[in-house]
């Protein structure tokens, strides 16, 4: 390879990198966040507060399955070397679980396969981000970590605004859909599910034709590659309480990133439920989202690399919190969605600045175990913020109280994380 196409295939494969971004994010934007969510909660339940309950405890059967497996399959992962083929079996998990939700017809006696479908699909796509965020210290330079992560996180963004976009145009529109389908069964919504299954398989692809990793064979063989990864973890978790800043981002990770989590995972629903928005409005909603959502995560990006990751988290939690506590006052659907874009703002920075700041503390030889413990940060307690949200709403029959308990994620997080030391001064964690 010549001097001269090294810098482009470096480019490349960052690009092929990025897109997997903007393949992966239809499905928590379309699926779990607003189509089907809203879908769920209307279509197949007796009222929006008992699908609100029923939602939650999927989400956290999932969030449970992804914490007891991620730090397990990160370790088997850095032993074997490879991160594509764990990607690309979780990716076909995801797609096959989209597509099943074509079968989920408009009535009460599909609820549990619509759960069934989503929990499994929910949990694919997170452990596929396991191996996924390891690559990107191996592909990125050190002091344009955060920039490709907010680049990345921008572009998943985009993808998801785009793929809305054109579920809105053409099918959820019913009379004025570029195609018409049967709205008495629903199809017009439930179309979403295989939609989104072509979008990110077909986009999925560049990342397996173009990123290089750097892969080892297994030690002596595949019993003692699980022997020898179950051991490096449990090394590493033995040594965590040594790595007092390692484990304080993690915890407090786990706090704040349970709310963005649970954010998703209810918006749509809470849209539909407490303002009454249709399929046609919580999609417009989403798409307003999801533009103030990719130009923060940008923007942000940046200045990542400008002041540093910790900053960018704190101004980031801080938005939230003041954010998130305005629009549980509002009335007016027209309010309620000009608040809930300036927290779009600060989502994408949350999100890809956490990313950075791991990828500078994981050491090279433990990069995809540390990101196994990093999705645990975000799953560990994944089962709370939607378990508590189902579990109040219902205690107050209101989704605006039940809502309410995700700012006191956000602030937890950010009372644990304010010590952190700058990400440079503890690269020795």
């Amino acid at each position: 390879m010549t001097s001269e196409s090294a810098p482009r295939t470096r480019a490349r494969s960052i690009l092929a990198w990025c897109l997997y971004d903007w393949a992966n994010s239809a499905y928590p934007t379309v699926i779990v966040t607003f189509v089907f969510a809203a879908y769920f909660t209307t279509a197949l339940n007796e009222t929006p507060e008992e699908g609100t309950r029923r939602w939650g405890e999927a989400m956290a059967i999932s969030g449970l399955a992804v914490a007891f497996l991620a730090p397990i399959l990160g370790a088997l992962a850095d032993q074997g070397g490879a991160r594509k083929p764990w990607i690309g079996v979780f990716t076909a998990l995801a797609v096959l679980s989209a597509l099943g939700l074509w079968f989920v017809l408009p009535d009460p006696s599909f609820a549990v396969l619509a759960l069934v479908l989503v929990a499994l699909g929910n949990a694919a796509f997170e452990l596929g981000q396991v191996f996924y965020n390891a690559m990107l210290p191996g592909i990125a330079p050190r002091n344009r970590l955060g920039r490709v992560s907010g680049w990345a996180w921008g572009l998943g963004y985009a993808g998801g605004l785009v793929c809305l976009v054109l579920v809105l145009v053409l099918f959820v529109r019913g009379e004025g859909a570029f195609i018409r389908l049967d709205t008495a069964t629903a199809q017009h919504i439930r179309i979403v599910g295989p939609f989104v299954a072509l979008w990110f398989a077909l986009f999925a692809l560049p990342l397996f034709a173009f990123t290089p990793e750097r892969a080892r064979a297994p030690r002596h063989g595949a019993m003692a590659t699980v022997r020898a990864g179950m051991g490096s973890l449990w090394a590493i978790l033995r040594a965590l309480p040594r790595h007092g800043q390692v484990g304080r981002f993690l915890l407090a990770r786990m706090l704040y990133t349970d709310g963005l989590n649970t954010l998703f995972a209810f918006g749509g629903i809470y849209a539909a439920g407490t303002f009454a928005m249709t399929f046609q409005d919580i999609l417009v909603f989403g798409i307003l989202l999801n533009i103030a959502a990719g130009l923060g995560a940008a923007a942000f990006a940046w200045i990542d690399d400008a002041i540093g990751a910790r900053r960018t988290i704190l101004i980031a939690l801080a938005g939230l919190i003041v954010a998130g506590s305005e629009i549980l006052l509002v009335e007016s659907k027209i309010w309620f969605t000009a608040i809930a874009c300036v927290i779009g703002v600060f989502i994408g920075p949350a999100q890809a600045a956490s990313r950075s700041l791991m990828a500078r503390l994981a050491p090279a030889g433990a990069r995809a175990e540390l990101f196994g413990l990093y999705a645990v940060s975000g799953k560990a307690t994944a089962f709370m913020g939607p378990a508590l949200v189902g579990w109040v709403t219902a205690w107050a029959d209101s989704q605006r109280v039940g809502m309410a308990t995700i700012i006191v994620f956000f602030a937890a997080g950010l009372i644990l994380f304010w010590p952190l030391r700058d990400p440079d001064d503890t690269t020795a964690a």
